[in-house]
């Protein structure tokens, strides 16, 4: 679990109206909300009746796609 250390700013009332984080904080963010999509990318491909090729074939057929541009 990534351990923020954020900085609020708040309104003069003293309510929070924005967040402040580390750079670092910010990326580690960022790169956990990428691996849950690919998560969720997989469960959905998973989840369908399309039939998969082998990864060599796939990107075969991209690089002719690609080529006959």
């Amino acid at each position: 679990m990534i351990s923020l250390n954020p900085q609020f700013i708040t309104d003069q009332k003293g309510k929070k109206i924005s967040v402040v984080l580390p750079i670092k904080d910010y990326e580690a963010i960022l790169e956990e909300l990428e691996e849950i999509e690919d998560i969720k990318l997989y469960d959905e491909a998973k989840k369908s009746n399309d039939p998969s090729i082998p990864i060599d074939d796939a990107f075969k057929i991209i690089e002719d796609m690609r080529k006959n541009k």
